[in-house]
């Protein structure tokens, strides 16, 4: 079986090592298409590197959907493309170029929170369980037939590096699984019920403000969900924005101070009246002073 994958981001470079140390599979990875550089992907790996060491030919792609693309790839005659941390959607002529199609990835239990940032949201959200999921590609957003399904727990000290790492870990066994499947033919295409799908919106500059009025809970999760290695959640303090990459909830505070004071000074930092609750700022970047006392 021929297989292109197209990625760009530490997800795909995961899969690309996986899917090549496939020894005793009938699997051979016959291109990659991949992106030199990327401002949109915090977590951007050009995998030529990795094709240069084992011989398999890459191409630097401008418009994954262009002539020039799709004749490149077709020159691989590939039985199946994976397409694994891509920043655009993928048109009808390269989802049909393919005889087996075009295989997805998505971290949540499709077809729940199909759509823009899953892990951001599933943290933010405080979402107590999430997926790794593999599927078919269709023209619309994550809603082609199921390859493979698995559960993510998240527990409360998760943050986004450490769902990612889950998320990868989950998925690169996965990927063990299912190639010897795709190979011999023998695998399933489950069908998404629509009627029990949602979209997650996507995400902008305003949706990283901490707003203190927000329960500590809430600011908690916003943390969590922003930290390394996206763009982290963040607070403005004189005119200046102050980014938060770790914190705490504390429970045992006054209900008759304001939001956005700073209640006491523990050892390990401030801590901040929220609308419910407080948070100890554990990681601020940049490092500033701040007193009990000060309004945020």
């Amino acid at each position: 079986m021929r297989i292109v994958l197209i990625g760009a981001v530490e997800f795909s470079k995961r899969a690309l090592d996986t899917v090549l140390a496939l020894e005793t599979c009938d699997a051979t990875v016959s291109g990659v298409c991949t992106l030199a550089a990327s401002t949109f992907n915090a977590d951007h790996v050009d995998l030529k590197p990795t094709c240069d060491v084992h011989g398999v030919p890459c191409l630097y792609v401008d418009d994954i959907n262009s002539e020039e693309s799709l004749a490149w790839i077709r020159d691989k005659k590939p039985d199946v493309i994976f397409c694994f941390g891509w920043p655009r959607l993928l048109k009808d002529d390269l989802l049909r170029l393919a005889p087996m199609g075009v295989v997805g990835y998505h971290p949540t239990a499709l077809p729940a929170n199909r759509g823009r940032h899953p892990l951001i949201w599933a943290l933010v959200l405080g979402l107590k369980e999430t997926a790794s999921t593999f599927f078919f590609m269709d023209a619309g957003a994550d809603s082609g037939d199921i390859l493979s399904q698995q559960p993510i727990v998240i527990t409360e000290t998760d943050a986004a590096r450490s769902l990612y790492d889950k998320a990868m870990d989950t998925a690169m066994q996965q990927i063990v699984g299912f190639v010897p499947q795709l190979v011999c033919g023998n695998y399933q295409r489950l069908p998404q019920d629509h009627t029990k799908a949602n979209t997650w919106r996507k995400r902008g500059v305003a949706d990283s403000k901490i707003d203190w009025r927000m329960s500590a809970q809430s600011v908690y999760n916003l943390v969590r969900g922003l930290s390394h290695p996206y763009v982290g959640a963040e607070f403005i303090l004189n005119d200046q924005p102050i980014k938060v990459w770790k914190a705490r909830i504390v429970q045992d505070v006054p209900d008759n101070i304001e939001p956005g004071q700073v209640v006491a000074m523990q050892t390990d930092g401030p801590v901040v009246k929220c609308g419910i609750g407080a948070i100890c700022l554990l990681d601020i970047n940049p490092q500033v002073s701040l007193a009990e006392g000060t309004y945020l």
